[in-house]
């Protein structure tokens, strides 16, 4: 499973939008990689934010 997969994983299992910071203690990966992650998928409308610094999952 590769760092968006498991972004993805964290953001829907908590079943509320989170911040970067709170995705990457979740799943274990340093938070620059995390960030570079949500970026593409937003980029890719898998992801958006609902408010500044919080992330969803796209529905």
């Amino acid at each position: 499973m590769d760092v968006n997969e498991k972004v993805i994983k964290a953001i829907a299992e908590a079943g509320e939008p989170m911040k970067a910071g709170d995705i990457a203690t979740a799943i274990g990966i340093d938070k620059k990689e995390v960030d570079k992650a949500i970026k593409k998928l937003v980029a890719e409308s898998k992801l958006h934010s609902p408010k500044r610094c919080f992330y969803d999952v796209q529905k």
